[in-house]
Protein backbone atom coordinates (compact mmCIF):
# COMPACT_ATOMS: atom_id res chain seq x y z
CA UNK A 1 0.00 0.00 0.00
CA UNK A 2 1.04 3.66 -1.05
CA UNK A 3 2.26 6.21 1.30
CA UNK A 4 -0.31 8.24 0.46
CA UNK A 5 -2.96 5.68 0.43
CA UNK A 6 -2.30 4.79 4.33
CA UNK A 7 -2.36 9.24 4.66
CA UNK A 8 -5.49 8.91 3.23
CA UNK A 9 -6.98 5.79 5.25
CA UNK A 10 -5.44 7.72 8.73
CA UNK A 11 -7.41 11.22 7.50
CA UNK A 12 -9.99 9.42 7.30
CA UNK A 13 -10.08 7.31 10.36
CA UNK A 14 -9.16 10.80 11.98
CA UNK A 15 -12.23 12.31 10.97
CA UNK A 16 -14.58 8.85 12.01
CA UNK A 17 -12.77 9.26 15.77
CA UNK A 18 -12.26 12.67 16.35
CA UNK A 19 -13.95 12.37 19.62
CA UNK A 20 -12.00 9.44 20.76
CA UNK A 21 -8.92 10.81 19.94
CA UNK A 22 -9.41 14.08 22.03
CA UNK A 23 -10.90 12.17 25.25
CA UNK A 24 -7.82 10.08 24.83
CA UNK A 25 -5.42 13.39 24.78
CA UNK A 26 -7.50 14.52 27.43
CA UNK A 27 -6.79 11.41 29.80
CA UNK A 28 -3.35 11.86 29.16
CA UNK A 29 -3.07 15.22 29.85
CA UNK A 30 -5.16 14.59 33.35
CA UNK A 31 -3.10 11.76 34.09
CA UNK A 32 0.09 14.40 34.11
CA UNK A 33 -0.83 17.10 35.31
CA UNK A 34 -3.97 16.54 38.08
CA UNK A 35 -2.97 15.41 41.14
CA UNK A 36 -5.09 11.84 41.85
CA UNK A 37 -6.94 11.56 38.69
CA UNK A 38 -5.19 8.26 37.76
CA UNK A 39 -6.23 6.30 40.79
CA UNK A 40 -9.06 3.23 40.27
CA UNK A 41 -11.45 5.19 43.34
CA UNK A 42 -11.55 8.73 41.58
CA UNK A 43 -12.11 7.12 37.85
CA UNK A 44 -15.23 5.08 39.43
CA UNK A 45 -16.39 8.41 41.19
CA UNK A 46 -16.04 9.87 37.68
CA UNK A 47 -18.67 7.16 36.40
CA UNK A 48 -20.85 7.48 39.63
CA UNK A 49 -20.82 11.66 38.58
CA UNK A 50 -21.70 10.87 34.89
CA UNK A 51 -24.05 8.06 35.05
CA UNK A 52 -27.11 10.27 36.42
CA UNK A 53 -25.96 12.80 33.39
CA UNK A 54 -25.40 9.93 30.49
CA UNK A 55 -28.91 7.94 31.60
CA UNK A 56 -30.66 11.13 30.26
CA UNK A 57 -28.22 11.93 27.63
CA UNK A 58 -28.79 8.90 25.63
CA UNK A 59 -32.51 9.42 25.15
CA UNK A 60 -32.01 13.31 24.47
CA UNK A 61 -29.59 12.21 21.65
CA UNK A 62 -32.81 10.48 19.99
CA UNK A 63 -35.29 13.36 20.41
CA UNK A 64 -32.19 15.72 18.44
CA UNK A 65 -31.75 13.44 15.93
CA UNK A 66 -35.32 13.11 15.39
CA UNK A 67 -35.16 17.50 14.91
CA UNK A 68 -36.20 18.12 18.30
CA UNK A 69 -35.23 19.96 21.58
CA UNK A 70 -36.43 18.49 25.51
CA UNK A 71 -35.41 21.33 28.11
CA UNK A 72 -37.54 20.06 30.89
CA UNK A 73 -35.70 17.26 31.18
CA UNK A 74 -34.01 18.67 34.57
CA UNK A 75 -37.21 19.44 36.16
CA UNK A 76 -38.37 15.94 35.09
CA UNK A 77 -35.71 14.70 37.02
CA UNK A 78 -36.12 16.86 39.90
CA UNK A 79 -39.81 16.20 40.03
CA UNK A 80 -39.47 12.41 39.60
CA UNK A 81 -37.60 12.13 43.15
CA UNK A 82 -40.05 14.39 44.88
CA UNK A 83 -42.92 11.75 43.92
CA UNK A 84 -41.27 9.06 45.17
CA UNK A 85 -40.30 10.71 48.61
CA UNK A 86 -43.98 11.79 48.53
CA UNK A 87 -44.77 8.41 48.34
CA UNK A 88 -42.88 6.90 50.61
CA UNK A 89 -43.61 9.71 53.29
CA UNK A 90 -47.29 9.57 53.13
CA UNK A 91 -47.84 5.71 52.66
CA UNK A 92 -44.78 3.84 53.63
CA UNK A 93 -46.35 2.97 56.97
CA UNK A 94 -49.71 2.15 55.66
CA UNK A 95 -48.42 -0.37 52.92
CA UNK A 96 -44.65 -0.96 54.25
CA UNK A 97 -41.49 0.01 52.71
CA UNK A 98 -41.12 -1.75 49.37
CA UNK A 99 -44.43 -1.43 48.01
CA UNK A 100 -44.23 2.56 48.66
CA UNK A 101 -41.11 2.78 47.01
CA UNK A 102 -42.35 0.83 44.08
CA UNK A 103 -45.78 2.79 43.70
CA UNK A 104 -43.61 5.97 43.83
CA UNK A 105 -40.82 4.64 41.41
CA UNK A 106 -43.71 3.45 38.67
CA UNK A 107 -45.80 6.68 39.02
CA UNK A 108 -42.30 8.98 38.59
CA UNK A 109 -41.49 6.90 35.52
CA UNK A 110 -45.19 6.98 34.42
CA UNK A 111 -45.08 10.84 34.74
CA UNK A 112 -41.51 11.35 33.23
CA UNK A 113 -43.29 9.14 29.65
CA UNK A 114 -46.46 10.95 30.26
CA UNK A 115 -44.71 14.45 30.16
CA UNK A 116 -42.52 13.47 26.62
CA UNK A 117 -45.95 12.25 25.23
CA UNK A 118 -47.57 15.44 26.41
CA UNK A 119 -45.30 17.46 24.70
CA UNK A 120 -44.73 15.23 21.39
CA UNK A 121 -48.64 16.13 21.35
CA UNK A 122 -48.77 19.80 21.44
CA UNK A 123 -46.06 19.66 19.03
CA UNK A 124 -48.30 17.47 16.52
CA UNK A 125 -52.03 19.35 17.28
CA UNK A 126 -50.38 22.91 17.17
CA UNK A 127 -47.38 22.73 15.58
CA UNK A 128 -45.26 24.63 18.65
CA UNK A 129 -41.73 23.91 18.96
CA UNK A 130 -40.91 21.39 21.01
CA UNK A 131 -37.89 24.33 22.60
CA UNK A 132 -41.29 26.69 23.29
CA UNK A 133 -43.05 23.43 24.92
CA UNK A 134 -40.29 22.06 27.13
CA UNK A 135 -39.29 25.79 28.11
CA UNK A 136 -42.73 26.29 29.80
CA UNK A 137 -42.60 22.91 31.41
CA UNK A 138 -39.28 23.64 32.51
CA UNK A 139 -40.89 26.33 34.67
CA UNK A 140 -44.39 24.36 35.71
CA UNK A 141 -42.64 21.49 36.86
CA UNK A 142 -40.18 22.85 38.69
CA UNK A 143 -42.85 24.12 40.78
CA UNK A 144 -45.18 21.37 40.93
CA UNK A 145 -41.79 19.50 42.45
CA UNK A 146 -41.79 22.41 45.16
CA UNK A 147 -45.63 22.13 45.77
CA UNK A 148 -44.95 18.08 46.61
CA UNK A 149 -42.56 19.28 49.11
CA UNK A 150 -43.44 21.86 50.16
CA UNK A 151 -40.62 23.85 49.12
CA UNK A 152 -38.46 22.12 51.88
CA UNK A 153 -36.14 18.73 51.25
CA UNK A 154 -38.24 15.47 52.00
CA UNK A 155 -36.12 12.82 53.34
CA UNK A 156 -38.63 10.26 54.08
CA UNK A 157 -36.80 6.83 52.31
CA UNK A 158 -36.41 3.78 53.85
CA UNK A 159 -32.49 3.30 54.72
CA UNK A 160 -31.83 0.64 51.78
CA UNK A 161 -33.01 3.15 49.25
CA UNK A 162 -29.92 5.17 49.37
CA UNK A 163 -27.82 1.93 47.77
CA UNK A 164 -29.50 2.63 44.25
CA UNK A 165 -27.61 5.93 43.95
CA UNK A 166 -25.18 5.91 46.39
CA UNK A 167 -23.95 2.00 46.81
CA UNK A 168 -21.61 -0.09 44.94
CA UNK A 169 -22.38 -3.68 43.81
CA UNK A 170 -19.00 -6.03 43.64
CA UNK A 171 -16.64 -2.54 44.05
CA UNK A 172 -18.77 -0.37 41.09
CA UNK A 173 -20.91 1.95 41.60
CA UNK A 174 -24.80 0.62 41.40
CA UNK A 175 -25.29 3.47 39.03
CA UNK A 176 -23.14 2.84 36.49
CA UNK A 177 -25.02 -0.74 35.92
CA UNK A 178 -27.91 1.45 35.17
CA UNK A 179 -25.92 3.51 32.85
CA UNK A 180 -24.27 0.45 30.96
CA UNK A 181 -27.99 -0.63 30.65
CA UNK A 182 -29.39 2.08 29.40
CA UNK A 183 -26.65 2.48 27.01
CA UNK A 184 -27.03 -0.82 25.52
CA UNK A 185 -30.72 -0.75 25.25
CA UNK A 186 -30.58 2.91 23.78
CA UNK A 187 -28.00 1.60 21.27
CA UNK A 188 -29.74 -1.40 20.06
CA UNK A 189 -33.05 0.19 20.13
CA UNK A 190 -31.23 3.79 17.27
CA UNK A 191 -28.92 1.02 15.52
CA UNK A 192 -31.03 -2.27 15.05
CA UNK A 193 -34.39 -1.48 15.23
CA UNK A 194 -36.95 0.28 12.49
CA UNK A 195 -38.40 2.66 14.99
CA UNK A 196 -34.51 4.06 15.76
CA UNK A 197 -33.64 4.23 11.65
CA UNK A 198 -37.03 6.06 11.46
CA UNK A 199 -35.66 8.60 14.44
CA UNK A 200 -32.53 9.15 11.78
CA UNK A 201 -35.16 9.45 8.67
CA UNK A 202 -37.03 11.90 10.44
CA UNK A 203 -34.43 13.88 11.54
CA UNK A 204 -33.10 14.25 8.05
CA UNK A 205 -35.71 14.86 5.99
CA UNK A 206 -39.46 14.99 8.00
CA UNK A 207 -41.21 15.10 4.47
CA UNK A 208 -39.31 12.60 2.82
CA UNK A 209 -39.75 10.63 6.23
CA UNK A 210 -43.78 10.86 5.64
CA UNK A 211 -43.41 10.07 1.90
CA UNK A 212 -42.18 7.25 2.74
CA UNK A 213 -44.84 5.75 5.04
CA UNK A 214 -43.38 6.72 8.24
CA UNK A 215 -45.08 8.33 11.43
CA UNK A 216 -43.25 11.51 11.42
CA UNK A 217 -45.68 12.90 14.96
CA UNK A 218 -45.35 9.27 16.54
CA UNK A 219 -42.06 9.07 16.22
CA UNK A 220 -41.11 12.03 17.84
CA UNK A 221 -43.35 11.94 20.54
CA UNK A 222 -42.03 8.20 21.29
CA UNK A 223 -38.26 9.86 21.08
CA UNK A 224 -39.52 12.58 23.97
CA UNK A 225 -41.72 10.22 26.33
CA UNK A 226 -38.52 7.65 26.11
CA UNK A 227 -36.46 10.50 27.07
CA UNK A 228 -38.95 11.93 29.79
CA UNK A 229 -38.96 8.62 31.32
CA UNK A 230 -34.90 8.29 31.63
CA UNK A 231 -35.12 11.71 32.88
CA UNK A 232 -37.20 10.64 35.88
CA UNK A 233 -35.48 7.07 36.23
CA UNK A 234 -32.10 9.71 36.39
CA UNK A 235 -34.01 12.04 38.97
CA UNK A 236 -34.73 8.80 41.40
CA UNK A 237 -30.91 7.77 41.26
CA UNK A 238 -30.13 11.41 42.63
CA UNK A 239 -32.73 11.41 45.08
CA UNK A 240 -31.37 8.16 46.41
CA UNK A 241 -28.00 9.50 46.22
CA UNK A 242 -28.93 12.98 48.22
CA UNK A 243 -31.10 11.18 50.86
CA UNK A 244 -34.51 13.28 49.57
CA UNK A 245 -36.75 14.55 47.38
CA UNK A 246 -35.39 17.76 46.59
CA UNK A 247 -37.14 20.48 44.21
CA UNK A 248 -34.79 21.93 43.39
CA UNK A 249 -32.73 19.10 42.25
CA UNK A 250 -31.19 18.37 38.94
CA UNK A 251 -31.26 22.60 38.12
CA UNK A 252 -28.96 22.88 35.16
CA UNK A 253 -29.20 19.58 34.35
CA UNK A 254 -30.66 20.07 30.76
CA UNK A 255 -27.83 21.77 29.23
CA UNK A 256 -25.17 19.15 30.51
CA UNK A 257 -27.24 17.05 28.92
CA UNK A 258 -27.31 18.98 25.45
CA UNK A 259 -23.61 19.83 25.93
CA UNK A 260 -22.53 15.93 26.14
CA UNK A 261 -25.21 15.28 23.30
CA UNK A 262 -23.66 17.77 20.78
CA UNK A 263 -20.14 17.04 21.68
CA UNK A 264 -20.65 13.50 20.80
CA UNK A 265 -21.23 14.71 17.47
CA UNK A 266 -25.14 14.71 16.97
CA UNK A 267 -26.37 16.87 14.94
CA UNK A 268 -28.19 20.08 16.41
CA UNK A 269 -30.20 20.35 12.83
CA UNK A 270 -31.28 16.73 13.30
CA UNK A 271 -30.47 13.20 11.48
CA UNK A 272 -27.12 13.10 12.42
CA UNK A 273 -25.31 11.38 15.50
CA UNK A 274 -24.25 8.29 17.91
CA UNK A 275 -25.13 6.62 20.93
CA UNK A 276 -22.02 6.05 21.66
CA UNK A 277 -20.55 9.22 21.03
CA UNK A 278 -22.94 10.50 23.21
CA UNK A 279 -21.32 8.31 25.94
CA UNK A 280 -17.75 9.93 24.64
CA UNK A 281 -19.51 13.54 25.33
CA UNK A 282 -20.60 12.21 28.98
CA UNK A 283 -17.65 11.10 29.83
CA UNK A 284 -15.58 13.96 28.32
CA UNK A 285 -17.35 16.33 30.09
CA UNK A 286 -17.19 14.12 33.35
CA UNK A 287 -13.08 13.55 32.84
CA UNK A 288 -12.93 17.86 32.74
CA UNK A 289 -15.34 18.49 35.64
CA UNK A 290 -13.11 16.20 38.03
CA UNK A 291 -9.87 17.24 36.81
CA UNK A 292 -10.05 20.73 37.15
CA UNK A 293 -11.71 20.33 40.49
CA UNK A 294 -8.58 18.59 41.31
CA UNK A 295 -6.20 20.91 39.76
CA UNK A 296 -8.28 23.67 41.77
CA UNK A 297 -9.20 25.58 38.62
CA UNK A 298 -11.72 28.13 40.17
CA UNK A 299 -15.28 27.19 39.62
CA UNK A 300 -16.05 30.79 38.03
CA UNK A 301 -13.19 29.70 35.17
CA UNK A 302 -14.52 25.86 35.06
CA UNK A 303 -17.65 27.98 33.60
CA UNK A 304 -15.91 29.36 31.30
CA UNK A 305 -13.94 26.16 29.85
CA UNK A 306 -16.97 24.04 29.31
CA UNK A 307 -18.50 26.91 27.49
CA UNK A 308 -15.46 26.96 25.07
CA UNK A 309 -15.79 23.04 25.12
CA UNK A 310 -19.29 23.00 24.02
CA UNK A 311 -18.60 25.86 21.26
CA UNK A 312 -15.23 24.35 20.24
CA UNK A 313 -17.36 20.71 19.86
CA UNK A 314 -20.21 22.15 17.94
CA UNK A 315 -17.43 24.46 15.45
CA UNK A 316 -15.16 21.14 15.00
CA UNK A 317 -18.18 19.13 14.01
CA UNK A 318 -19.15 21.14 11.04
CA UNK A 319 -15.76 21.24 10.31
CA UNK A 320 -16.08 17.87 10.12
CA UNK A 321 -19.19 17.41 8.27
CA UNK A 322 -17.90 19.48 5.92
CA UNK A 323 -15.09 17.76 4.97
CA UNK A 324 -16.89 14.33 5.40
Amino acid sequence: MSTAAMSRIGATSLKIYAMEVILLILVVFLIAFAPGFATLGNFLNVLRTVSMLGIIAFGMTAVIISGEIDLSIGATAGLAGCIVAFVCDGYMDMIGEVPAVLIGTIAALAIGFCTGVFTGKIRQWFNVPTFITTLALFTAIRGIANLVTGGFPMPSFPSWFYFFGAGNLFGVPFPVYVLAVVFVAMHFLMKYTSFGRAIYAVGGNAEAARLSGIDVSLTKTLALAITGALAALSGILLASQVGSGIGTMATGMELDVISATIIGGTSLFGGKGRIWGTLLGVLFLGCIANGMTLMNVSEYWQYVVRGGIILGAVLLNQILERIR
